[in-house]
Formats: C-alpha cells, structure tokens, sequence
C-alpha cells in the first residue's frame, strides 16, 4: 500500500526543477524520491489547488511563482488528487484510487478500519470501492464489473499497511520540507505547514536559518 499522487504532463512547467512526466500515472510519495521528484509531487499538490479564487478570497499575486502557490498557502480546504495504492503481489491485481479519490482524505482509511462499513472512491466508467465483512477487508477494483478483481486481506494486514502509508507520507513532508529550504527559501515555512494540513499530519522542524514566510 502506498500513497500516491495522480500525475498530469510536466512539460513548461519552470518555476522549479521537475522530472520529466509525459502522460497520466501515479507517483507514490516516501522519503526516497530524487530532488527533481520533490519538486514533480510539489509542483503537482500546488497544482491541484491553483484555481481561480471565490468571492471570499483574495486574488493571487502578480509574480508567476507566488500566483502559482497561492491557492496551496490561503485556501481553507486543500485537494490532492491521487490516494492509496494497493497492489496484490500474488495475484497481480492492483487496486488504484478513484476519481472521486483525493490523498488528503487518506485518514478516512483509518476510520474505516475501525467502524467498518463501506469506501467508495469513484463513479462510472469505474468505480473502486473497500468494504469489511468482520475481519476481512475486500477491495474491489471496479464495483460497476461483475467480475472486477478483488483484493481480500485481514484488517490486522491493513491497519499494518497503513502504519506504513503514514510512515512513507512523514518521509515525504521531512524531505519535502528539505527541498523547501534550498528551492524555496522565502516560502519554506508557509509551503511545508501547508504540505502537512493537506497531508493531515503534524509539521516538520524548518531547518535553521531559513527564513519564514
């Protein structure tokens, strides 16, 4: 299981350095991505908020770079498009998020496991979709297929599973919060408290001598 964002085209993208991404795909998110990687999963959580404002709030700077941020540091509700990953090694299925999925809603996985009941994370053409039936946990890749592929594992497998989503998305805010301080020193502070909200996680240290925004 692994918390991934769901990519668009990287191409003219200059504000900072990015790797190269040419058509849809997800990135899963951890302590290991590269530099150019970082600043891919920054450049596409920002992107994810980069919309024209409503009526209650300010409009966006001017300079390309804080217009391009301003969404991600001032609007109240944030959205990451992407979720969890799931992928059956033995049977090769995989289990991706939904459109109507979005990875700062990650932590409704949690409550799940608790109370049970039903995730839905799309809609038609396909629809995934986890359910509980007492101790076990099915995830059906598309519920709108009568004979979708499923992944069945035991709630003890997936309350450990997502100790580990927790772990790799805190490896990601720590190194997020690096890359910061050395390609956006002005705004280190304000992009990695708000990498945390919409990640649903506390902040990491800024690292000495950066300024804050």
């Amino acid at each position: 299981m692994q918390p991934v964002l769901e990519m668009t085209p990287t191409q003219g993208f200059d504000l900072w350095p990015v790797a190269e991404i040419e058509s849809l795909d997800f990135l899963p998110l951890s302590g290991e991505l590269s530099p150019t990687e970082l600043g891919t999963a920054v450049m596409r959580i920002a992107g994810c908020n980069d919309v024209d404002p409503d009526g209650d709030q300010p409009p966006p700077p001017a300079t390309a770079l804080d217009s391009f941020l301003h969404g991600l540091l001032t609007f109240d509700t944030l959205f990451v498009a992407g979720g969890l990953r799931v992928a059956d090694d033995a049977t090769g299925v995989t289990f991706l998020p939904g459109c109507c999925d979005g990875l700062e809603d990650w932590r409704d996985w949690q409550r799940f496991v608790d109370v049970g009941g039903l995730l839905g994370f799309g809609h038609d053409p396909v629809s995934p979709i986890a359910e509980r039936f007492g101790d076990t946990v099915r995830l059906t890749v598309n519920a709108h297929q009568s004979d979708s592929p499923v992944i069945e594992l035991s709630v003890t497998d997936l309350r450990h599973l997502l100790v580990g989503v927790e772990r790799d998305l805190v490896d990601f805010l720590a190194l997020a919060a690096d890359w910061a301080s050395r390609h956006l020193p002005d705004h280190c502070s304000a992009v990695t408290a708000a990498l945390a909200r919409v990640l649903d996680l506390p902040a990491p240290g800024i690292p000495p001598g950066v300024q804050r925004a």
